[in-house]
């Protein structure tokens, strides 16, 4: 579904924090067939990498409803009637042994991400991959995962040109919560683009991010 641009991506993004030692994992948030993360974990393997983890984190049921009360922006939203973006987890390692990945590198983390990506354990990232498509969904990604962003780490924002509210979301995280981070978003094809996290000049600014209410 994304294209060979953005698996291209995906290979230079992963080859570049393992080539140059950025420290941390992987992360994709909303990953339907669980593609992404197949290649994610194969590039490691390739590389002979065996200290980093590739962190799978869906709901393998679909997309939420709209919450119309909090989040304006995914008003109307229809992707939780679209029947084919729900894939169960057993579907998606499956898909990894068809490749022969699924190993002790690989790990789920199944739920909504309000519910699960706050407390997920989860210490670096090196590569994050959001694909969640709404607001809420970028929104609650960010917030729990941005901060563990490594400096050199990227951030990959597959829905950014597809979805408003994703492009959005986005944008309201880092006028909240990145202050004084230089962020030069990149284009992909169109649809997705990516950056390469440069931390502040502050040393205190991290931590001022790290310590900012999360709601």
């Amino acid at each position: 579904m994304i294209g060979r641009k953005r698996m291209a991506n995906l290979r230079f993004v992963m080859s570049d924090v393992i080539e140059k030692n950025v420290a941390g994992d992987f992360v994709e948030t909303g990953v339907w067939r669980g593609g992404a993360c197949i290649y994610a974990r194969a590039i490691m393997k390739s590389y002979g990498v065996k200290d980093r983890t590739v962190w799978v984190a869906d709901s393998f049921a679909g997309l939420p409803k709209p919450d119309n009360d909090n989040y304006e922006a995914d008003k109307g939203d229809r992707h939780h009637t679209i029947e084919v973006l729900a894939v169960s987890r057993e579907q998606v390692e499956d898909n990894f042994r068809v490749y022969d990945l699924l190993d002790e590198q690989v790990k789920f983390i199944a739920g909504w991400f309000k519910d699960t990506l706050p407390m997920a354990p989860i210490d670096q990232v090196s590569v994050l991959r959001l694909d969640g498509d709404m607001y809420e969904s970028t929104m609650d990604a960010l917030k729990a995962l941005y901060h563990k962003v490594a400096p050199n780490g990227y951030v990959i924002v597959d829905d950014y040109h597809a979805v408003k509210g994703c492009k959005q979301a986005v944008h309201d995280y880092l006028s909240a919560y990145a202050m004084g981070e230089t962020v030069d978003i990149q284009e992909i094809d169109g649809v997705g683009v990516f950056w390469q996290r440069q931390m502040p000049p502050h040393p205190h600014n991290q931590h001022d991010t790290r310590s900012t209410p999360q709601h």
